[in-house]
């Protein structure tokens, strides 16, 4: 069973950093892509990006493209989401998700493991 446990989350103000880190647990990075993805109050799941299994391909959606970077560290079993240049609509929970069963070097059409998530607010 995998378990994805999120961290770093927080105030900041608008233009500044966070990084967000997903500790994965029962599975190996090797074993499966990871996503992220947001929710702002009132609004639907937004995702944010994904990195894949093998290569480590990475793919964000355009509204975080060039400010967000998803990277991994195998060795920690570790997931990171460093988020720069943050913007009030930024504000939402931000869950990672995990997929065992894709392959490809996108990003999986859904994810069978979340986290609980957590809250990340920009504002001044």
């Amino acid at each position: 069973q995998v378990q994805l446990v999120e961290s770093g989350g927080g105030l900041v103000q608008p233009g500044g950093s966070l990084r967000l880190s997903c500790a994965i647990r029962g599975f190996t990075l090797d074993d499966q892509a990871i996503g992220w993805f947001r929710q702002a109050p009132g609004k639907d799941r937004e995702a944010v990006g994904c990195i894949t299994r093998s290569e480590g391909d990475t793919h964000y959606s355009s509204s975080v493209k060039g400010r967000f970077t998803i990277s991994r560290d195998k060795t920690k079993n570790m997931v990171y989401l460093q988020m720069n240049s943050l913007k009030p609509e930024d504000t939402g929970v931000y869950h990672c998700a995990a997929e065992t069963r894709w392959y490809g070097s996108t990003c999986p059409p859904g994810f069978g493991s979340w986290g609980q998530g957590i809250q990340v607010t920009v504002s001044s």
